[in-house]
């Protein structure tokens, strides 16, 4: 591993034995995972480049037994791993060598559909997926749509904040999120929000959407349903520069036209998706956009004549309109796909996701093909271009020495041009080990410090998903302001990395 972890507790490591009992009393039958084989499962998240066995995987099925935990790890110091489905692409979900590892597979219930007020309320173990499926027979879909939606947990998409690829017009997690149930290190269950709108105080929700694990394990949602659109019809369209892409990008939206959708890929993505699903890309061109318009039928078929002229203005070569509801899905397809179709053709890969002015785009591409020829690798590009969030994907050889280092590097200095040209680390896969090491790029400490106080104030004792997101390890007593006096280190017990 190639990420420096916080150095294992030797003292919690030496009690392992008595921590698996006192678990199996609190989570009875299967719910506690102790054998090495058994827990290989758990060793690494979607972030595959990196692993860690747990020293013990707990699997409750109640808010009940979640707060009995974590008011049992809170009374012994013992540091806690929330994990969803673990599809997470920046490690947040990776495990500690003396942690235990809470795995919310099992909260896998609907608990209620509230047509009325458009909500579902649901366990965090959902898929993404699950939830348009259980109101698509009344005319009713949640919005958010990450391309892992099939395997990801509802949960999980809180944690991260996760979009896409109909973010653009209908907004990330935590714009579709009502309310949640959170458990707090100490044990507490804290029900925040509902089915209202609007709640009144101060936006807690806001603070644990995207929060990744650092400040209480979520039990409960409650999400907002939409009504599925009268008319969605998706345009594919094909340009032989990719400036020309990105420029068809700017005109669109400065045009007044917010797609539902709005995605680019470039040749590469293009020729291993297609390979992959069929879905009828062109392999002539250098970038493909895919715009799907959504609302009454009558609209639908303005704003299509309009982005048609638009594209023709950028110099689109391509331009096919999907005529019925199977070809729009097919179109869709390819890029849904387009993660597992780049495993095909290289044997490793590292997902990086970062944003950007849409202005820059042209510039920031230009530049990853001058990055790609320093390092020596291959990257293929798939991304949400109506806002912003790329998804280079970095070609290499882990069994090659040297090449998952390479990627790594590669990577960073991707997500620094983002910072350098406006925006940001990540768009929507959140921090986690990843990103870690990167974020004083993009934050001062007073910044850094800023959020650590915002830790403590749900966590004091640093316990829950420690070494992820905060570049440098400190309590919340020291909150980074490390003074030596007389040669000697204040709190030298502490794990420093």
């Amino acid at each position: 591993m190639t990420i420096m972890m916080p150095a294992a507790d030797q003292a919690v490591l030496a009690r392992r034995e008595a921590i698996v009992a006192a678990l199996r009393k609190i989570v009875p039958g299967e719910g506690v995972i102790s054998s090495a084989a058994e827990m290989l499962p758990y060793e690494s998240d979607g972030l595959m480049a990196y692993r860690q066995p747990p020293m013990v995987v707990v699997l409750p099925d109640t808010t009940e037994q979640v707060s009995k935990v974590l008011r049992y790890c809170f009374e012994n110091g013992i540091k806690v791993v929330p994990r969803g489905s673990g599809t997470s692409l920046s490690g947040g979900a990776l495990p500690l060598a003396d942690a235990v590892l809470l795995g919310l597979g099992k909260f896998k219930r609907i608990r209620e559909i509230d047509f009325d007020n458009r909500a579902v309320v649901t366990e965090p173990g959902v898929t993404n997926l699950a939830i348009s499926t259980a109101v698509a027979h009344a005319g009713f879909y949640y919005a958010p749509d990450p391309s892992s939606q099939i395997a990801c947990s509802i949960g999980g998409n809180v944690a991260e904040n996760s979009g896409g690829v109909h973010s653009l017009k209908y907004g990330m997690t935590t714009n579709n999120l009502l309310g949640c149930e959170i458990v707090l290190m100490n044990g507490e269950v804290v029900k925040i929000g509902g089915k209202a709108a609007e709640p009144s105080g101060y936006d807690l929700m806001g603070i644990i959407t995207g929060s990744e694990g650092l400040l209480g394990v979520i039990t409960e949602i409650t999400v907002r349903i939409l009504q599925k659109p009268e008319t969605a019809r998706a345009l594919m369209i094909g340009f032989a520069e990719v400036e020309q892409a990105g420029q068809c990008v700017a005109d669109v939206i400065s045009a007044g036209i917010i797609p539902g959708g709005m995605e680019m890929m470039d040749k590469p993505a293009i020729h291993a998706a297609e390979a992959f699903v069929h879905a009828g890309y062109p392999l002539d061109v250098e970038a493909l956009l895919i715009i799907e318009l959504d609302g009454p039928g009558v609209e639908v078929d303005e704003l299509i004549t309009r982005v048609e002229a638009i594209a023709l203005g950028c110099g689109s070569t391509t331009c096919q309109i999907s005529t019925s509801e199977q070809q729009r899905l097919l179109f869709w397809s390819g890029r849904k796909a387009a993660f597992p179709a780049v495993g095909r053709i290289s044997p490793d890969y590292l997902c990086m996701d970062g944003t950007i002015p849409r202005a820059a785009l042209p510039l920031v591409l230009r530049r990853m093909k001058e990055m790609s020829a320093k390092y020596g690798l291959g990257v293929a590009n798939v991304f949400h271009a109506g806002d912003g969030n790329l998804h280079p994907l970095i070609l290499y050889d882990a069994n090659k020495p040297g090449e998952l280092q390479r990627a790594e590097d590669f990577g960073a200095d991707i997500l620094r041009h983002c910072v350098e040209v406006g925006c940001f680390l990540t768009g929507e896969h959140g921090v986690g080990i990843e990103k870690r090491d990167l974020m004083p790029s993009m934050f001062s400490e007073i910044d850094l410090n800023q959020q650590q106080r915002l830790k403590c104030a749900f966590d004091a004792q640093g316990l829950l998903n420690p070494g992820k997101v905060f570049p440098t390890l400190h309590r919340c007593a020291e909150l980074g302001r490390v003074h030596v006096h007389g040669g000697k280190l204040a709190f030298p017990e502490l794990p420093r990395f």
